[in-house]
């Protein structure tokens, strides 16, 4: 399923379900197996929450191969490499970010017309 991020300053996020919980999980949104079909960050939560997952970004990219470092292999084709935490957290986190500046709630929900 399709989570839809909205916000009043900036454009949609759509994200698939488990890279979405991911990130809600970092951003300090507490939930069971299943993400809870409408959300909010506050302007209050904006703030921690883009500080959990700048946070979850730093501990993923720690985790890196040490193969990709290795001068003495042939490097990966960028359409080979895996997309990590750090790009798809990407809109999500201009998102909040634009909107902790102008003052505007985020909101979820998750989309059905797919």
């Amino acid at each position: 399923m399709l989570i839809t991020f909205h916000s009043k300053v900036v454009a949609e996020v759509l994200m698939l379900t488990d890279h979405a919980g991911v990130l809600l999980q970092a951003a300090g949104k507490s939930f069971g197996d299943k993400i809870p079909e409408r959300g909010v960050f506050t302007v209050d939560q904006l703030g921690p929450g883009i500080k959990g997952i700048e946070h979850a970004i730093e501990e993923s990219l720690g985790h890196h191969d040490d193969d990709e470092e290795d001068e003495d292999k042939a490097p990966v084709p960028p359409m080979a490499r895996t997309v990590g935490l750090k790009e798809r957290a990407y809109p999500l986190l201009d998102m909040m970010r634009q909107s902790q500046a102008a003052g505007a709630e985020v909101t979820w929900e998750v989309s059905r017309g797919w």
